[in-house]
């Protein structure tokens, strides 16, 4: 049997590792966390996440315990709407619920070994990087110059036990800041961003928090409600880091999936759902062809995709935290308002 070391047990090591084949294959996880996490925000399944779930075996178990996205709004800070999306099918799956439902898929005959991984496993067939913009695998393998790079952004998320209000989902966009609604389980999930030097390590969440109270008191009442009953408990606070591009995935016998490979700005909500994509993806690859051609065509599926990805959701951050070109951008979306009628529906996402 070849042997396959991944290291990382979040979302795409978790998902390579329940659905690579366990006759031909002998593998390992590593992973520095000794349980899964207690907190986590929403994060939306797109299509082709929603089709990789399928593979993995867990999508109807996902769908059972997460809410449909419906539709919502784009907004100014005053939560006027410029644009309502509807979200389709897509659904909001905990990340703690996500990350269970992957971590019970995984086979018994799977090794785990909980502990830190500072230096790439050595003697095994295959080598994943799974672990995050962050991944000592990368910098290992492909150089210090693939380190992740901070941006001026902070990433403020959180959930609460009351049910959001319909009529205010969506994203507000402000000058240089913006503020996310959405349905959770039993619940709403919100999310924020904003510049700060803040961080990067050391982030307090309490602090944060009366942080943002203070940097959306003039925004939406919808917003401040929200911040008024959030709690550090059922909160997390980050600065957004992303990876540079790179020309290759692969590396020898090593391979980069999710964040490790690609880790984005959240304004697209795909980082999430392009881990579990890579993850399928390589996996059905390795079961079926040599290691080698597996690996190359892995690379050739997924990197090109995955970078314009990334573009994208940049500029779309751009946009959303538009700071001196906020009043251009309000009027822009003002306008387009005025032509099309009171918040234009677009439709949901095909893939």
């Amino acid at each position: 049997m070849e042997t396959i070391s991944i290291v990382g047990g979040g979302i795409a090591g978790l998902a390579l590792a329940a659905c690579l084949d366990q006759d031909r294959f002998e593998v390992t996880v590593y992973e520095k966390r000794p349980e899964l996490p207690v907190v986590g925000t929403v994060l939306a399944m797109w299509p082709n996440a929603q089709r990789a779930l399928a593979e993995v075996g867990v999508l109807d178990k996902a769908r059972a315990v997460s809410p449909v996205i419906g539709s919502g709004s784009i907004r100014d800070a005053a939560g006027e709407p410029w644009v309502t999306v509807n979200g389709g099918d897509m659904f909001g799956i905990s990340r703690i619920d996500l990350l269970r439902l992957l971590d019970a898929s995984v086979p018994r005959s799977v090794s785990r070994i909980t502990r830190r991984v500072d230096a790439v496993p050595s003697g095994a067939d295959i080598v994943v990087g799974a672990d995050g913009v962050h991944s000592a695998v990368r910098r290992a393998i492909w150089g210090g110059r693939t380190a992740a790079r901070l941006t001026p952004y902070l990433a403020v998320r959180g959930v609460l036990p009351a049910p959001v209000n319909p009529a205010d989902v969506g994203e507000y966009w402000g000058r240089g800041d913006l503020f996310g609604l959405a349905n959770a389980a039993g619940g709403t999930n919100w999310y924020a961003s904003y510049r700060s030097n803040l961080g990067p390590a050391g982030i307090d969440v309490a602090s944060i928090l009366e942080e943002a109270r203070h940097h959306f008191a003039q925004h939406a009442p919808a917003i401040r409600s929200v911040l008024a009953a959030a709690t550090p408990e059922l909160s997390l606070a980050q600065r957004i880091w992303t990876t540079p591009p790179l020309a290759s995935y692969v590396r020898g016998n090593a391979v980069l999936v999710g964040d490790a490979a690609h880790a984005m700005t959240p304004n697209l909500g795909r980082g999430a759902c392009e881990s579990l994509v890579d993850a399928v993806t390589l996996a059905g690859l390795l079961n079926t062809r040599p290691v080698g051609e597996a690996l190359r065509s892995y690379d050739r599926r997924r990197r090109l995709r995955t970078q314009a990805l990334s573009l994208a959701s940049a500029a779309l951050m751009k946009v959303a935290l538009a700071d001196a070109a906020q009043p251009f951008r309000d009027r822009l979306l003002n306008l387009a308002r005025r032509r099309n009628g009171p918040a234009a529906v677009v439709s949901g996402p095909a893939g």
